[in-house]
């Protein structure tokens, strides 16, 4: 780490990536400072629905607005989402998974090892009769390992930022996201496209809200 928590050879969005202007989520290793005690699904059959937050170690969920420009993004490289399967492998909330599954996903897979993090995504499968949604109580990276390759046309890595996982993840994702399919990444720090490409990605599109940074990638 360089000082200011800045990773060595960190890159800033280049011109004609996305942005998104500052002001909003903290990277604490904690609880999301001053996360919401809901979420909201922006866009679907579910619009509108709220999400409840649970106080869990690392816990940091999406802002609206990033998931907006992120579904956007989405949109413009998978525009048949009907006919499309999605793995959000650290599931939190939920928010990016069921936002997926809203908008018409075939098949969308939720891992989340936190038991109270579990029992609230149940709740809101059950909420919302969301029949294409399964949910897996375990490791993320332990379950990325268990997928055959290119088995899921998005996958979303959201892991808690302290923790070293963002890099194995990213591995993983490059293995399992189709030919055609789009990888979504946060960090606190922009990712540099060189760790992308020893992990088979290529970056697509870029953006920031305060000290969240979102990726979009694809396989290289």
């Amino acid at each position: 780490m360089e000082p200011g928590g800045r990773r060595r050879g960190a890159r800033s969005p280049q011109p004609g990536e996305a942005s998104v202007s500052k002001g909003g989520a903290s990277t604490s290793p904690g609880r999301f400072a001053g996360a919401p005690a809901q979420v909201r699904i922006i866009g679907g059959q579910w619009k509108r629905t709220p999400l409840p937050v649970t106080h869990a170690p690392g816990l940091r969920p999406s802002p609206d607005r990033v998931r907006v420009t992120v579904f956007n993004w989405v949109a413009h490289f998978l525009p048949d989402l009907g006919s499309c399967s999605g793995l959000d492998l650290f599931a939190g909330t939920g928010a990016l998974g069921f936002e997926l599954a809203s908008r018409g996903a075939a098949r969308v897979t939720l891992v989340e090892r936190n038991p109270a993090l579990v029992a609230a995504l149940q709740r809101t499968k059950q909420k919302l009769s969301a029949d294409g949604v399964t949910i897996i109580a375990g490791d993320a990276l332990a379950c990325a390992r268990s997928i055959p390759d290119r088995s899921f046309d998005i996958v979303f890595l959201d892991p808690p930022f302290g923790d070293d996982l963002l890099q194995p993840a990213l591995h993983a994702a490059g293995r399992i996201v189709t030919s055609g399919g789009v990888v979504y990444a946060e960090s606190g720090a922009p990712l540099d496209p060189t760790e992308a490409a020893s992990c088979g990605l290529r970056i697509v599109r870029a953006g920031q809200a305060g000290q969240v940074h979102f990726h979009l990638l694809q396989r290289a």
